[in-house]
């Protein structure tokens, strides 16, 4: 069905028809907490990195409603290190607001499975004459920040397999949360307890999410029995 704004306007056709579902679905119904909001300001407790990957929307991935997690997304979930500078510094910038203008008490990185970002940077060590992505590309160097997560690894087989990427993800995440405590603010707020800083993996074909262990240095899954029922449940 094509909605009135749509004939009038070339706004995209599925967006136009997920808002007429949301305005007359969720919208309808949290109303009054949307105004709240409006009214109040957004007072998130948690923070996310994640990727800009379309298949991996932490708001559905947690069932989050509005103004309960403050996500940044960019490609492949990296942290940078501290590096005050001239230079345009999006994620650093979206952490100093979500640290010390929203106090935020937990910030998530999150990864995922089959991430092209990862992918890319293990095309680009095995063959950086026939990769993709060229450095001088904004992506080329932007996903150079995995490189001491993949030094960590040694060198990467060729072609790289889904458990070298798996693993290579993994050891970005860490990196990632290494990188958060360079910012003085967050290591400062961690410290004190007032602020906690976490991984986390997820599965997009099977939907399992893993989290970082700090004890163990490693990453368990969690829910787990919820997962294998969910898996189970035959889908028609």
């Amino acid at each position: 069905m094509t909605s009135a704004t749509q004939k009038s306007h070339p706004f995209p056709t599925p967006l136009v028809e997920g808002y007429e579902a949301f305005v007359s679905g969720r919208f309808s119904s949290e109303q009054a907490r949307y105004r709240e909001l409006a009214e109040r300001g957004q007072k998130p407790r948690i923070m996310m990195i994640g990727c800009c990957d379309s298949r991996v929307a932490p708001e559905v991935i947690f069932d989050a409603g509005p103004g309960e997690i403050f996500v940044v997304r960019n490609v492949a979930n990296l942290v940078p290190p501290y590096a005050p500078d001239d230079d345009y510094h999006g994620t650093s910038a979206a952490l100093e607001f979500g640290v010390m203008a929203l106090r935020v008490e937990h910030i998530v990185v999150m990864g995922h499975a089959q991430c092209g970002g990862v992918r890319a940077f293990a095309e680009f060590q095995a063959d950086p004459f026939h990769a993709p992505l060229s450095p001088g590309d904004f992506i080329g160097s932007w996903i150079r920040l995995m490189g001491p997560s993949a030094e960590k690894l040694g060198p990467a087989p060729v072609p790289a397999g889904p458990e070298y990427l798996e693993q290579l993800a993994l050891e970005s995440i860490k990196q990632s949360m290494a990188n958060l405590r360079t910012f003085p603010c967050i290591r400062t707020l961690e410290e004190r307890g007032k602020l906690k800083v976490h991984g986390a993996y997820f599965g997009v074909m099977d939907g399992r999410l893993l989290v970082y262990d700090g004890e163990a240095d490693g990453f368990v899954p969690i829910a787990k029995e919820l997962h294998a029922a969910a898996l189970s449940t035959p889908r028609f």
